[in-house]
């Protein structure tokens, strides 16, 4: 796994490892902002649309958005290379917000989470060189998992804490969903609050390219979600306008009326089935798997996995693949949400490989 070495030099200039075990959540915050102001300076850190690829990384990132015909395009990513100073590391994320406060709180998620998950995995790796007896180097190889599970679900605790504490951000009835992704090594790990998804395009044993979803949609009618919402009072139904469309709803009002099950902020809905708790899951990086496509609800709304899948692999250019999508989610949203106004549409695409493996496959259609 390696390179923890240099994460620890990077730490010990500024405290020790028993102050950083008894400092709690985030206690290594000025060295992680340190490092983030490091990756943007030296262009490992992206916050816009474009493409990252660094000499001698496996990886390649190309990313794309478009705003919606709603406003302002309250969509935002982030794509950072040798995340946390790790040669084998990269977080990638994509965040999508909604209400009057919309933009300013998937900014604000975007910039606050990558720094919070680097704090408390810091932690959790400092706080099992402390504690375990055993062969360090291979006790956390073992573990690398459960260490980001678990720095994941304090990350987002502690993120939705600070927005909503925001002095300068309304996040009452705002919010944002939120998908992330770190590489490290063989091992992708996602983190999924929200329905944005996650789709990662395999070769199948005929050389064929095959689509896995890797995320769930968190709407409100799913059966485990609808559940919490309805013991907490909270409710769920569709608009008249918009059939099979379930929203959630306060106790005895008719707002806010959220799409999805789960974000940060909205704390409006927060007592009543709202939460901000992330779906954690992980993937072994095979030589069959090519890329992973990170996109928002307003390309899966019109795109199907298979379609993402076949139009990223049949970019010839690479840096163009997420804008491709993007443009092509963009027209078939004029053919199969006629009268309803566009989403914002945002993707990222996280490529495994220095080069793809070379397929044969025709260019998508939009029907009618």
């Amino acid at each position: 796994m390696g390179h923890f070495s240099d994460m620890f030099n990077g730490l010990t200039k500024s405290m020790s490892i028993k102050r950083l075990k008894s400092s709690g959540t985030c206690g290594g915050r000025e060295a992680v902002e340190a490092m983030a102001k490091e990756a943007k300076k030296n262009e490992l850190l992206l916050k816009s649309s474009g493409t990252v690829s660094v000499d001698g990384s496996n990886n390649f990132v190309s990313v794309f958005s478009k705003r919606g015909k709603k406003g302002v395009n309250q969509d935002c990513s982030i794509v950072w290379e040798e995340f946390g100073r790790q040669d084998d590391m990269m977080f990638c994320g994509i965040f999508d917000g909604h209400g009057p406060w919309g933009h300013f709180v998937s900014k604000m998620v975007r910039d606050s989470l990558p720094l919070s998950l680097l704090c408390n995995w810091q932690d959790a790796i400092v706080e099992a060189a402390v504690d375990l007896d055993l062969d360090f180097e291979t006790e956390i190889s073992l573990q690398r998992f459960s260490l980001w599970e678990k720095s994941y679900l304090k990350a987002c605790a502690y993120v939705d804490r600070e927005l909503e504490q925001h002095r300068k951000i309304d996040s009452f009835y705002s919010g944002t969903t939120s998908l992330t992704v770190v590489r490290q090594g063989d091992l992708i790990v996602v983190a999924n609050v929200g329905d944005s998804r996650a789709v990662l395009a395999t070769t199948c044993d005929d050389g064929s390219i095959t689509a896995i979803q890797l995320t769930t949609d968190f709407k409100p009618n799913l059966p485990q979600e609808a559940e919490r919402i309805l013991q907490c009072k909270g409710r769920i139904f569709c608009l008249d306008d918009e059939p099979g469309f379930h929203r959630v709803w306060l106790p005895c009002e008719e707002s806010p009326g959220l799409a999805m099950s789960r974000a940060f902020g909205d704390f409006c809905i927060k007592d009543f089935g709202l939460i901000s708790v992330p779906e954690v899951t992980k993937r072994q990086i095979t030589t069959k798997d090519q890329f992973i496509v990170l996109a928002t609800d307003g390309v899966w709304d019109v795109v199907s996995n298979e379609e993402a899948v076949e139009i990223v692999s049949s970019t010839p250019d690479r840096a163009k693949a997420a804008k491709c999508l993007v443009e092509y989610a963009a027209s078939a949203w004029k053919h199969k949400r006629r009268g309803i106004a566009m989403d914002d549409i945002s993707a990222i695409c996280l490529f495994f490989h220095k080069s793809q493996l070379a397929h044969q496959i025709h260019p998508v259609t939009v029907s009618n």
